[in-house]
């Protein structure tokens, strides 16, 4: 599969690191758990959409982009990385952010993501839920164009085929880290939102017979709408390739049962995840995708779905700056002096 066929600008800490997690593994019991560090990117803080924008960044460059716009809930990971990859370039940025949680919590609105989207010099503007934000996005670029700026969109999580294009060479980036290893791997697990990780994932495993089942664990959408969201985009993404029919509805797992109450909203299980993972293996999550994930990846262990003799890769899609919007929801009672 050749990937340098596409427009690329190589900024992300590649490859992230593979480790073995050790002390979670012995805590749950069950299989042998290693984590992918996508959190481990670069370019502030780091997270899974710098590899899409890799490729989104300088599809905008080639197209003569002096302005990239994009869009995300208040606490976006997707536009943080954005912002910092458009200030290493030298292009203004401008960011919808979209109230999906209705938090008055001045640190969700002003810290965490938000306040690094202005550090990196991007301007802002807020919206209420429940909108087309790609559409009211592209209204706003037009506002942009008409006073001269040339402005290139990017959807929200940078979920397109060509953002997709750094998930798949992820999964070329994986699958030749286990194979210099010798390590057979049972399952891949992460957390899916937007779509563009799994749908990239996906494509490049069976792109290369992999042989891995890959399981999304939904952080936003049910599962029938999530599976036929990351599908769409899979199948886009392979014709982008040139390997069309390589994913099958099939190939296409999510599990939407750790959402909690809604998206952006810390669930339970995954404050718990936030709390093993930190305290056992000095790793950050973030409560609305890493720890999500997690809580699946824990509670299906707990459930015996996941056994002893296996080995599962858990994607650590990054977001820990965003803990930082969250203060709120941890009470570490007798910890604090």
């Amino acid at each position: 599969m050749h990937l340098a066929r596409f427009p690329r600008h190589f900024l992300a800490h590649l490859p992230t690191p593979l480790e073995r997690l050790d002390r979670l593994t012995a805590e749950l019991g069950g299989p042998e758990i290693w984590i992918k560090r996508d959190d481990c990117t670069g370019l502030s803080t780091g997270g899974n959409k710098t590899r899409k924008l890799e490729f989104l960044m300088a599809e905008a460059e080639a197209a003569g982009a002096d302005m990239v716009m994009t869009q995300g809930a208040t606490q976006s990971n997707h536009a943080r990385q954005t912002a910092a990859f458009a200030a290493k370039l030298g292009m203004a940025c401008h960011i919808l952010l979209e109230d999906r949680t209705g938090y008055n919590h001045a640190s969700y609105n002003q810290n965490g993501n938000v306040l690094l989207d202005h550090l990196h010099g991007a301007t802002t503007e807020k919206r209420p839920a429940g909108g087309d934000m790609n559409a009211e996005m592209e209204k706003v670029a037009e506002r942009f164009r008409a006073e001269g700026r040339k402005v290139y969109t990017i959807p929200g999580g940078g979920s397109n085929p060509t953002g997709a294009l750094g998930y798949v060479n992820c999964a070329f980036e994986l699958l030749g880290q286990v194979n210099d290893r010798g390590l057979r791997v049972d399952h891949i697990v992460h957390a899916t939102g937007s779509a563009g990780t799994q749908a990239g994932l996906i494509t490049g495993l069976k792109a290369i017979n992999a042989g891995i089942p890959l399981l999304g664990v939904g952080v936003r959408a049910p599962k029938p709408k999530q599976e036929e969201n990351v599908f769409a985009l899979a199948l886009a993404t392979a014709e982008k390739l040139g390997c069309a029919g390589v994913v099958q509805r099939g190939d296409v797992v999510a599990n939407c049962d750790y959402v909690g109450d809604g998206y952006g909203i810390p669930s339970e299980s995954g404050l718990e995840a936030i709390r093993l993972f930190a305290g056992l293996e000095g790793i950050l999550l973030d409560p609305v995708y890493s720890a999500k994930g997690a809580a699946g990846l824990i509670d299906l262990i707990r459930k015996g779905h996941f056994k002893k003799g296996e080995r599962i890769v858990f994607l650590h899609t990054g977001g820990a700056a965003g803990l930082f919007g969250y203060d709120f929801a941890f009470d570490f009672g007798n910890l604090r002096r």
